[in-house]
């Protein structure tokens, strides 16, 4: 069973030993505005599911939707959508992300682009190497397999 503690309301009550104690044995402290991992997985899908709707938009640069998109837009419309608030730019949402390796990337994480250390390009990875995107103009938004290993991961919080 977790615990789930208030940590002001917990220390006045019960005092510095006692939350020594209830982390000792097992128990969860939840911080005020840190997400779970399950809370993080479930908005995450969330976000992916909003950007597969998306299907077909045009892309337009520096568009952020609901109609219209350019990369970083469709990521910030869609975690937007699902209650999570993300910068405007691929390299601004890279900087807000837990950074995870290849091996731990999951749907719903983002998939950043580089050259070099600076990041170009922004999808939602939607599970078997695809990512859901708004790549270019002239194209819309659309499911496409990653094309390159110069990519990092990012999961939101």
């Amino acid at each position: 069973m977790t615990a789930q503690v208030h940590v002001p309301s917990l220390l006045a009550r019960a005092g510095t030993a006692s939350l020594l104690t209830l982390a000792a044995v097992g128990g969860t402290i939840l911080v005020p505005g840190a997400a779970t991992e399950a809370q993080a997985a479930t908005l995450s899908m969330k976000a992916l599911k909003v950007a597969a709707s998306k299907k077909g938009s045009p892309y337009r640069w520096g568009a952020t939707g609901p109609n219209l998109f350019d990369c970083s837009g469709l990521t910030a419309y869609s975690f937007k959508k699902a209650g999570k608030k993300l910068p405007r730019t691929a390299q601004q949402q890279y900087n807000k992300t837990r950074h995870i390796p290849a091996s731990h990337r999951q749907r719903g994480d983002l998939v950043f682009f580089h050259y070099g250390h600076s990041v170009y390009h922004v999808g939602i990875y939607a599970g078997h190497g695809k990512i859901w995107h708004s790549p270019r103009s002239g194209a819309v938004v659309r499911l496409e397999r990653i094309w390159t290993k110069h990519v990092y991961y990012g999961r939101v919080r």
